[in-house]
């Protein structure tokens, strides 16, 4: 009777010893990933490079329009190349919410914010 519990109790504190380890190694990765998450976001600000738009037109292949400091280049891009298709000047863009993206000030909740008023309300 005691070689059973005592077998229990140590497979039940290698139970819990592996969840910890478990644990252990899930909180490092969210860690790990908010840190790296932070040193990227921290180089895509206050550069003179800027993704403006981006569609895709196949597989594996996309058009963007990238901001290279006042010139806006249109440009295809595949699987292993990228090819310059046009120059555009300021004039001959149509939208320019993209300027507001590039304010890193904004917290999350003004995004939520914004992302409410334009939600429809709900009619009772």
């Amino acid at each position: 009777m005691n070689i059973l519990l005592s077998g229990a109790l140590e497979s039940f504190l290698q139970l819990v010893g592996a969840l910890l380890i478990f644990a252990f190694v899930l909180v490092l990765v969210y860690l790990v990933t908010r840190w790296m998450g932070a040193i990227q976001k921290g180089q895509s600000y206050n550069k003179n490079l800027h993704i403006v738009e981006t569609i895709g037109v196949g597989n594996n292949k996309m058009i963007s329009i990238v901001e290279a400091g006042t010139q806006y280049l249109v440009v295809a891009i595949g699987k292993d190349e990228i090819h310059l298709l046009a120059k555009l000047s300021r004039e001959e863009l149509k939208d320019f919410s993209f300027e507001e993206e590039k304010s890193p000030q904004e917290s999350f909740s003004e995004v939520i914010k914004k992302l409410k008023e334009k939600l429809p309300k709900k009619q009772d």
